[in-house]
């Protein structure tokens, strides 16, 4: 009985066919919106990210766009490829042109998984909300 209701917590995350594009975008600008990459400066960040932009910290913590803008001025601009190790990604479109990425991301002391909403419009893409959740040890 404990292996089946097990089996059943884990979703079965299927992609669909016509997002696998979309996810290998998002896996560039998502990188770029948490800094986790050489490329990703101020600038960018400030286009990735919608003014409205919020989000809800693994703390629990909420944060607003400007909040999140300095603490990405704060980062290194060489940051170690090893600290920042994403994972599992998967996305799911949730209407015209908005989409819901998660994945996992394991820093040096501590893993999460995240989730941010995106929304394209033409050719750019804009995160509306992020947030991130720590995986407890088991």
């Amino acid at each position: 009985m404990l292996n089946s209701i097990n089996a059943a917590m884990h979703p079965n995350l299927t992609l669909a066919k016509h997002l696998e594009p979309v996810l290998n975008e998002l896996k560039i600008v998502e990188n770029l919106f948490h800094a986790a990459c050489n490329e990703a400066t101020p600038a960018q960040f400030e286009a990735l990210v919608a003014p409205n932009f919020w989000e809800v910290g693994a703390t629990g913590r909420l944060y607003s766009r400007e909040f999140a803008l300095a603490v990405l001025t704060q980062r290194p601009n060489t940051p170690d490829d090893a600290a920042w190790q994403t994972t599992d990604f998967h996305v799911i479109e949730l209407g015209e042109h908005n989409f819901l990425l998660t994945y996992t991301l394991q820093q040096p002391n501590r893993m999460t998984r995240r989730v941010t909403a995106w929304q394209r419009k033409g050719n750019q893409w804009q995160a509306l909300y992020h947030q991130g959740t720590v995986v407890e040890s088991t």
